[in-house]
């Protein structure tokens, strides 16, 4: 993948993995699906290869997106869901045409028709949103406690009070924030 482009969020969780591609939301926010090509990157590192995609396609991948993201957002927040969100999410789920299929290790993957086309692939990621906001999974949707982040997240930890998107960024940034604060605390 070209270098002029940062790094996928990648999760357990279809439908919160692909509400990542769009990141620092509440800062300056990093888009890490910015062109057609970018999409079919995403989509064949999670077992949706497509064909191609058209910039009228992206768009569709980004309205699904932010509708996936309102709504769990919504959810994770105890509120009601949007209406124009769920009507994206419903639409998209289907529109698409795609299979399960259980493999030889005894995991359901995901089948796109023979023309693999990017509504098949967000049929399914419309289907994967659907059971995680409608609490058909063991686990809970959560907001990141990062003030510049935001992102909502699929909490499958234990206790379920996990805080963060990702340890591995948000809350690392976190944790050397308060670090670096103790310390300028202490020096003085």
């Amino acid at each position: 993948m070209p270098a002029e482009f940062p790094d996928f969020r990648l999760g357990n969780v279809l439908a919160t993995s692909f509400t990542a591609t769009l990141t620092e939301r509440q800062g300056d926010a990093v888009e890490r699906i910015p062109t057609p090509q970018r999409l079919v990157d995403w989509l064949a590192v999670n077992g949706l290869a497509v064909d191609s995609c058209t910039t009228a396609q992206l768009d569709l991948a980004r309205e699904l997106r932010e509708s996936i993201h309102a709504a769990a957002t919504a959810a994770a927040s105890g509120e009601a869901l949007p209406a124009s969100a769920v009507r994206v999410i419903n639409d998209r789920s289907a529109q698409g045409r795609a299979a399960a299929i259980l493999t030889p290790e005894g995991r359901r993957r995901w089948r796109l028709g023979s023309a693999s086309r990017v509504e098949d692939a967000l049929s399914v990621i419309a289907a994967d949103a659907v059971g995680v906001i409608a609490g058909e999974r063991d686990g809970r949707l959560a907001l990141c406690a990062s003030p510049t982040c935001r992102a909502a997240f699929f909490d499958t930890s234990q206790s379920r009070t996990r805080r963060w998107c990702d340890m591995n960024t948000c809350g690392n940034r976190q944790k050397k924030a308060r670090f670096h604060a103790k310390q300028r605390a202490g020096s003085r």
